[in-house]
């Protein structure tokens, strides 16, 4: 009984670590009506790219208890580089864990940048087509 009640708990533990950030189930893109959604996760975004069609918007959702702020700009070797291309929405959203913001909506064709300001090296590519 006592093996089970231990083989429980790990299993629970294992579970649990995995659902809150690592599990395709809770960390990955998808699209909830329509809207282009990537997720977060620790200190990642959970892909590195994304295409949507012009118009629409962004959805970012942050799957652990994290704090992120997410800018126009990227990380380049290690430095950050703020900027905002032409064409693209303004952006400044402060995620707080286990939250959700939309971004956009992306009006103009083109290649945009967003980065994490908090985490060195979390670089999001939106192509908007």
């Amino acid at each position: 009984m006592k093996k089970f009640v231990v083989l429980f708990v790990l299993l629970s533990l294992g579970a649990t670590l995995l659902t809150a950030c690592g599990g395709s189930a809770s960390c990955g893109s998808s699209s909830s009506s329509g809207t282009p959604t990537v997720h977060m996760c620790g200190n990642n975004f959970v892909q590195t790219s994304i295409t949507i069609s012009k118009g629409q918007s962004l959805t970012l959702v942050d799957d652990a208890s994290t704090t992120h702020i997410i800018a126009n700009g990227s990380w380049v070797n290690g430095s950050a580089q703020p900027k905002q291309e032409s064409g693209a929405p303004t952006v400044n959203v402060t995620f707080n864990g286990n939250d959700t913001h939309q971004i956009g909506p992306f009006n103009t064709s083109g290649t945009y940048h967003l980065y994490c300001t908090v985490h060195p090296g979390m670089n999001l590519t939106v192509i908007v087509q």
